[in-house]
C-alpha cells in the first residue's frame, strides 16, 4: 500500500472512530435492532428460507451492534460462525450459540468465542458473509480496522473460486460517496451494505 493511501485510510478511520465514540446507548440499541431486522430479511431473500451456515462477527464498543443480528440468525435456524484471529492475519471460526463464552483476542482488540476452531475451508462453505467495516463508499470499497484479516480471508475465498454473498455492516452515515476510500489491488470491494435502516446495493457487483 502506498504511504499516501495508508495515511488517507488511517485519517478516515480516526474520524469515523471519533464519530462512533459519540453515539448514545439508546442509539446503539436502536441500531442493533435495525441490523437484526434487516440482516435477517437479507438472509431470507438470499437463501429463500433455507437454513444455512452464516459467517458473522461480534461487534465491540460503539461499532454497529451485531449481537442482536447473531441472535436472530441463530433463532431462525442458521448455523452462525464467528471469527478468531490467528497468527499471520489468518482467521479461524467458532460456532456461536446462546451461552458461548468469550475471551480477549491475542492479536486484535476484540472478544472472540471459545470452543473448537474451524479452518477457512469450513467458513468457505458458508452461504452468507457479514463483514465488519468502519465505512464503505458507493464503489464498494470497504474501510476495515487495518488488521488485514478479512483481506486475507477473502483472498482465500477468491483463490478457491468461492463467491459468497457478502455485505458490510456500517451505520447509515458511514456510506460515503464513490471514490472516498482509496483502493489497492488486493482490496476486495463489497457489493452490498447493511445499515440499521436497511440494505443497499453498491456499484460493485460480484
Amino acid at each position: 500500500m502506498s504511504d499516501e493511501n495508508a495515511t488517507a485510510k488511517e485519517n478516515l478511520r480516526t474520524e469515523h472512530r471519533r464519530r462512533r465514540s459519540t453515539r448514545s446507548a439508546e442509539g446503539l440499541a436502536a441500531a442493533g435492532a435495525g441490523l437484526a431486522l434487516h440482516g435477517l430479511e437479507w438472509a431470507d431473500a438470499i437463501l429463500g428460507g433455507r437454513r444455512e451456515t452464516v459467517c458473522a462477527y461480534l461487534s465491540v464498543g460503539t461499532e454497529p451492534p451485531t449481537l442482536p443480528l447473531i441472535q436472530a440468525l441463530h433463532a431462525a435456524g442458521h448455523r452462525v460462525l464467528l471469527p478468531v484471529c490467528e497468527a499471520e492475519r489468518e482467521l479461524s471460526w467458532v460456532d456461536w450459540r446462546p451461552g458461548v463464552q468469550f475471551e480477549r483476542s491475542k492479536f486484535a482488540p476484540l472478544l472472540e468465542p471459545t470452543g473448537p476452531r474451524h479452518p477457512t475451508t469450513v467458513a468457505g462453505q458458508a452461504a452468507l458473509l457479514f463483514l465488519p467495516a468502519t465505512a464503505v463508499d458507493r464503489d464498494g470499497n470497504r474501510l476495515g480496522q487495518g488488521g488485514g484479516y478479512y483481506d486475507v480471508f477473502q483472498s482465500h475465498l477468491a483463490a478457491a473460486d468461492r463467491h459468497i454473498p457478502r455485505t458490510a455492516v456500517v451505520f447509515d452515515d458511514e456510506i460515503l460517496p464513490a471514490g472516498s476510500i482509496p483502493a489497492e489491488p488486493f482490496d476486495r470491494p463489497v457489493p452490498t451494505v447493511l445499515t440499521p435502516s436497511g440494505f443497499q446495493r453498491l456499484s460493485h457487483q460480484d
